[in-house]
């Protein structure tokens, strides 16, 4: 591609906001709602709009591939889409639940787990932010995919030839999504703790390593050249706490 979402650049070389990657994200976000009203026509019985519904479902889900593939090939990794994207996909994924469980198609348990566990490492990677960035695994990728083949199954309308095995089908796919989707979320926990971990380590050898060249410098004094003597904690001079 050669057009301007795609070419235009900052004066440091790193690619603007406004591209196609980005602007596929925003389509996205934009298809949340229509997918929702599409689907509560008629209470959801209604195979056309139904059918219309699953089509916008599929155009959101198809947007996050190609917009992941756009960003990486042409350099348009941006912190706009950083922080969008995944809101996009949570609130399609999220809206497209609570709507199935409104209409009394899906277990609730089955959204609140879901939904749960997508804010809850949400938050858990904002808490681990300053140690590093918790990267996206394999599993997480695999859940995402499980997650949207089955809401697709729940959102076709159900030919007469299929209304007894589709619906088995579909929850059969999601139990399986969930099941991935909890498994995951506790590898995120794992690696959320680790990263901690390693970000503790790494921080007190760098206070170490300060101070060892603190100790080193021929321009500190020393408690033996009449400098000033500083006690820890519970040493003389300072209370123990």
């Amino acid at each position: 591609m050669s057009s301007w979402l795609v070419a235009r650049r900052h004066a440091d070389g790193t690619a603007s906001a406004w591209n196609i990657a980005n602007a596929l994200t925003v389509l996205r976000i934009f298809l949340v709602p229509l997918m929702a009203v599409l689907l509560l026509v008629e209470e959801g019985q209604d195979p056309w709009w139904r059918l219309a519904a699953a089509a916008a479902f599929g155009v959101a889900i198809a947007t996050d591939k190609v917009d992941g593939d756009l960003a990486r090939r042409h350099d348009l990794v941006t912190d706009f889409g950083k922080l969008v994207d995944p809101i996009a996909d949570k609130a399609l994924i999220g809206t497209a639940l609570v709507l199935l469980s409104l209409l009394g198609e899906l277990p609730w348990w089955i959204t609140v787990v879901v939904l749960g566990r997508e804010l809850g490492i949400t938050a858990l990677r904002f808490v681990v932010i300053r140690h590093g960035v918790i990267p996206a695994s394999r599993g997480g990728k695999l859940k995402t995919v499980l997650q949207s083949l089955a809401i697709m199954l729940y959102l076709l309308p159900t030919p007469e030839v299929l209304a007894g095995v589709k619906p088995a089908l579909a929850l059969g796919v999601m139990l399986l999504a969930v099941l991935v989707t909890v498994v995951t979320g506790l590898d995120y926990v794992v690696s959320a703790l680790r990263l901690r971990r390693e970000g503790r380590r790494a921080r007190a050898a760098r206070g170490r390593d300060a101070r060892g060249r603190g100790a080193q410098d021929p321009s500190v004094p020393s408690a033996g050249d009449g400098g000033p003597v500083r006690h820890g904690p519970g040493e003389r001079g300072g209370p123990g706490r």
